[in-house]
């Protein structure tokens, strides 16, 4: 959306925004949700914090911003290419998928649960 802000004809020509059009539809207003949910729910039960290294990573890898904030990228750059080339998050492969008894979801969760195991034991033997 925001390289169609500086070169609309661009964007409107590449095969992929045909597909999948860089418009502001209901995933966007989801995560929109998500984030003003969380901040109320935080707030309203007490426990909002502005911190920028959990406890956690702290505990396991130090408190270096650089990073953790490299981490962060790379982690979520990852969770978008597999969410892209499995044609659906873990949410939806785990409850919509499963629910249909979609094979396709049944081998995705499969391969989630795998993959969130082994890198848990990979991060955290370290």
């Amino acid at each position: 959306m925001i390289e169609s802000a500086f070169n609309p004809e661009k964007v409107k020509n590449l095969e992929y925004y045909t597909i999948f059009p860089p418009v502001i539809e209901w995933q966007w207003m989801m995560v929109v949700g998500i984030i003003i949910g969380s901040f109320l729910s935080s707030y309203m039960s007490g426990t909002f914090q502005i911190i920028f290294i959990p406890h956690t990573f702290y505990t396991f890898f130090g408190d270096n911003l650089l990073f953790r904030f490299l981490t962060a990228l790379i982690g979520g750059i990852l969770m978008g290419l597999g969410a892209r080339w499995a044609w659906g998050c873990t949410s939806g492969h785990g409850i919509s998928g499963l629910a249909q008894l979609s094979l396709a979801s049944m081998v995705s969760v499969i391969g989630f649960f795998i993959a969130g195991i082994v890198t848990a034991i990979l991060l955290y033997s370290l």
